[in-house]
């Protein structure tokens, strides 16, 4: 079967046809999920690398 890019645009139409897109609230919320989600596991990877760090100060450094 060859690739027919014609055929490829025109079913990447159809199929973004059927996509239901959120509304601005709802893109607004999913945002807002996102970037509290990003915080808090970087605070939590912060958290870990330090404490991480200090555990492997005490056993290089003693």
């Amino acid at each position: 079967m060859a690739f027919n890019p014609l055929t490829y645009v025109k079913e990447s139409k159809q199929e973004l046809e059927k996509v239901i897109w959120p509304n601005r609230d709802q893109t607004i919320r999913f945002t807002l999920v996102v970037i509290f989600t990003s915080l808090v596991v970087g605070a939590y990877v912060a958290g870990l690398d330090a404490m991480f760090t200090k555990i492997a100060e005490r056993f290089l450094y003693k």
